[in-house]
């Protein structure tokens, strides 16, 4: 993990999950979520390769930056894609020219599908008890 001072910001969002981003600039590309290396984490392949889409996506930028990652809420899929986001938004803090890019990808949109509320009566947003006719 780089200590430097100088990191670029970014915050993401996905259902109740929210990453806090921090690019720091010069690295080796590693990545590191809630203190430990991503592969811990993140253990599914599928999960990975979300995370890191945007430096797939868009080589110029892999292997530029040192990824800290704090991450809460939510589960682990949810995560991935929150950490997305996050690395999105603060490549744009980084290098503006990147975002007509990032957005063409679809990176920079917030994914606003949440959990529905339960509603009184129900069981769960629209699942009603069972019917029972005697």
């Amino acid at each position: 993990m780089t200590t430097s001072s100088q990191y670029y910001y970014g915050t993401g969002k996905r259902k109740s999950a929210v990453a806090r981003v921090r690019l720091y600039p010069g690295g080796t590309g590693s990545m590191v979520v809630n203190g430990k290396p991503m592969e811990e984490v993140l253990t599914w392949l599928d999960w990975q390769s979300r995370a890191n889409q945007v430096f797939t996506s868009i080589p110029s930028v892999a292997g530029r930056y040192n990824v800290v990652v704090k991450v809460e809420g939510g589960g682990i899929s949810a995560w991935a894609d929150a950490i997305r986001h996050g690395i999105a938004r603060a490549l744009v803090v980084a290098d503006p020219e990147l975002k007509p890019e990032l957005r063409k990808h679809g990176f920079m949109t917030r994914d606003s599908r949440i959990k529905e509320s339960k509603k009184y009566g129900l069981k769960r947003a629209r699942r009603a008890p069972q019917y029972t006719k005697r």
